[in-house]
């Protein structure tokens, strides 16, 4: 039996899905902190953009006001925020981990495919989104937990977080494309709780080690 073609609007999520893909690769390698940052931002816009598309092609009004919502608080106020802090500490240079570059990009390349293929032999079926869109979301939101870990800075941590939150808004809008509104801003709203606690931490931090690397931190013992 001939698989079915895909249809051109599967084609344009999976297009967006890829891209924020792609993008938590570059923050993963990215060794300057502002890099890491604007990828962030330019991943959100993708996202954003991908909500107005689903909202577009599947008739989900309340898909509008999340696109707007979502770029107010995650393309501008986020790295506007974070960026801000990185002016006050004068640190541009990601901290070092246990790994390089190369090693860390292999460990992501092989969580990612376990989540794609993972997520592949499940055989769900959406109706918003493809399947392939899940998939990727699910390698975006391990890619993430391999930047938090690996990474021993302060931003780089908080930009993992944040780049999971991202993987996660890409898989809510493959399996519950109709949620209401106010669930989705109640996960906006732990995002801007997140941002808070992470821009506190960067500061204190900072104030007291004059770094944002959390190696000191690592070494503490209860």
């Amino acid at each position: 039996m001939v698989a079915p073609v895909p249809s051109t609007t599967a084609a344009v999520d999976d297009v967006f899905a890829i891209l924020v893909l792609l993008t938590e690769f570059g923050m993963l390698r990215a060794p300057l902190l502002r890099s890491q940052v604007r990828l962030y931002a330019f991943q959100s816009l993708v996202v954003t953009a991908l909500a107005v598309f689903v909202a577009a092609t599947q008739h989900v009004g309340a898909l509008y006001g999340l696109a707007a919502f979502s770029f107010a608080l995650k393309v501008v106020a986020v790295p506007a925020v974070v960026l801000g802090l990185l002016r006050g500490s004068r640190t541009d240079l990601a901290g070092s981990s246990v790994l390089g570059v190369a090693s860390m990009t292999l460990i992501a390349l092989a969580v990612s495919a376990f989540g794609f293929f993972a997520i592949g032999s499940l055989h769900i079926h959406p109706m918003a989104l493809p399947t392939t869109a899940l998939a990727v979301s699910t390698a975006v939101i391990l890619v993430a937990f391999v930047l938090i870990i690996l990474r021993s800075d302060v931003v780089s941590q908080a930009m993992g977080f944040f780049s999971l939150e991202n993987g996660v808004s890409v898989a809510s809008l493959v399996v519950a494309t109709g949620m209401p509104l106010v669930v989705d801003v109640a996960f906006l709203f732990d995002l801007l709780v997140a941002v808070v606690v992470f821009g506190v931490i960067m500061r204190v931090h900072h104030t007291r080690s004059r770094t944002l690397s959390t190696e000191e931190l690592d070494r503490l013992q209860g």
